[in-house]
């Protein structure tokens, strides 16, 4: 069946390349300056570069949204956002795939009683906001930059025009890996947490994850999107909603390139915080959104505004406004429909108890946990049923919800001689990381965090570092450590 649920990812990435690729070459194929063929080819490998390589940040956030923990959850989930895309893709409407997959997410969160992390969905859709005003903001300053420039250089206009050309093919690569890097999350990202494909060892030292893997299955699919029907949007985005000429279409598309490059770059939030400065959220950000924010920028920068076709800005509003909305509805249809008409499990039945540890826990974090006193000791199968009881006693916000999730959930983890002689072959430990591990040996951990924590007070190396910004990098990477680490010891419900 696995083929078979994979499908409404390739099917979400196919509607996504035909739809974004507007995004990227857009303007240059409605002002003639690169043809199409030349655009689609371009597009379809710098995407799949992007995505394998950099898709990595914004997918972290996305799965933080919501863990779609079972096969056939993540195929509905994909499968809602793909159906809606590609109805907006036939009204000619450059809508949002991320808007797309979070209402799909959350629609999945609804469905199953799932908690949704309040603080990173306002993360994500600040982002939205931000990233159109960013664009409108680069546009604008390129605008005048070039401007000042080009009115004092001696420059032949056919010169000018075929410099022009060849970097509206450079800026559209940029563009292009800049699309695979951000978006990819919204194609595959929800597949991540069911581990659809291992990691594997080439030549002793080349490592290609199963998420790569993943990855690398999604931009072929953003790629045939591309090449079999992105022309429509194309010229919705290229010509209708303000008219560019050759320069300000790469002025546009290179505003555009650097907004998602900088919403996917771990490099550049990692210099952000080492100079000191806010960083960039890796998330996933429309690329729509932001195409069109920068020409509007453009046509601030020119005529103050004149000249935007807003009856045709009205409908891709109208479109970014209803994508997220009805997305999380026909997700839930959906879900309802594959669970109960065709009994495929759309979640994995998790395990929670508030015990003791548990609520001293949740005192820590500053959490009520007097409420739920009288369900101590008590353990519940299913995030329904652990949601209503919780409900039941106290009318918890989403926020904490999300936190006592986090606390009573029930991962059975035991640290093995048998695995922990595996760890050596796993490649993933330094040597003393693996010796602290071992100091934990033939113990048994109820949950999750108080595996970490032991790990924490084994060796200062597995403890994440207090000032959580500046040691951002170092945060990360250990917390990948752990997630490895987690992987081996953990035992299955079955198990």
């Amino acid at each position: 069946m696995t083929p078979l649920f994979l499908s409404s990812g390739l099917f979400l990435g196919w509607s996504l390349g035909a739809n974004d690729t507007a995004n990227i070459f857009g303007t240059a194929v409605a002002t003639r300056m690169v043809r199409f063929s030349v655009a689609a080819t371009i597009a379809s490998v710098f995407v799949i570069l992007g995505g394998v390589l950099g898709g990595a940040g914004a997918a972290e956030t996305l799965g933080v949204l919501g863990s779609v923990n079972a096969l056939a959850g993540a195929f509905t989930v994909a499968f809602s956002a793909a159906v809606i895309i590609t109805w907006m893709t036939r009204l000619g409407l450059p809508v949002s795939t991320s808007q797309a997959i979070v209402g799909a997410i959350i629609g999945w969160n609804i469905f199953t009683g799932s908690p949704t992390d309040t603080n990173i969905l306002s993360v994500i859709v600040s982002s939205w906001v931000f990233s159109v005003l960013l664009a409108a903001f680069f546009s604008l300053v390129i605008f005048k930059i070039s401007k000042f420039f080009l009115d004092r250089a001696k420059v032949h206009i056919l010169r000018i025009d075929h410099y022009n050309r060849l970097l509206l093919i450079a800026v559209g690569a940029f563009g292009a890996y800049s699309l695979g890097a951000n978006n990819i999350a919204n194609v595959m990202g929800v597949f991540i947490p069911v581990q659809i494909f291992s990691d594997s060892t080439y030549f002793g030292f080349l490592t290609i994850t199963g998420t790569q893997k993943l990855f690398f299955l999604g931009g072929l699919a953003i790629s045939a999107g591309v090449f079999t029907y992105a022309h429509r949007v194309i010229s919705t985005v290229g010509s209708e909603i303000y008219k560019l000429t050759p320069i300000t279409a790469l002025i546009v598309v290179f505003s555009h390139s650097l907004v998602l490059f900088l919403f996917s770059s771990q490099w550049v939030e990692y210099q952000l915080i080492s100079l000191g400065l806010p960083s960039i959220p890796l998330v996933p950000v429309s690329s729509s959104q932001v195409i069109v924010g920068g020409i509007i920028g453009i046509s601030l920068a020119k005529v103050g505004g004149r000249g935007i076709n807003l009856r045709v800005l009205g409908k891709i509003a109208l479109g970014w406004v209803a994508t997220p909305a009805i997305a999380l509805v026909f997700s839930l249809v959906s879900l309802f429909i594959v669970q109960n008409v065709f009994e495929q499990n759309v979640a994995q039945q998790e395990r929670y108890e508030l015990n003791p540890a548990v609520l001293a826990r949740m005192q820590v974090a500053q959490l009520p946990a007097g409420h739920l006193e009288r369900l101590s000791g008590q353990r519940y199968h299913g995030s329904e049923d652990f949601r209503q009881q919780l409900l039941a006693v106290h009318p918890w916000k989403e926020r904490e919800l999300f936190q006592i999730f986090l606390y009573a959930k029930i991962d059975l983890i035991q640290i093995t001689n048998e695995r922990l002689q595996s760890l050596a072959a796993a490649r993933h430990f330094s040597p003393s990381e693996q010796e602290a591990l071992k100091k934990l040996s033939g113990r048994v951990f109820t949950h999750r965090w108080q595996f970490e924590e032991a790990l924490a007070q084994a060796s200062p190396l597995w403890a994440l570092k207090e000032d959580t910004k500046k040691n951002k990098p170092w945060n990360e990477q250990l917390l990948k450590k752990r997630e490895k680490a987690f992987a081996i010891f953990a035992r299955t419900f079955w198990e």
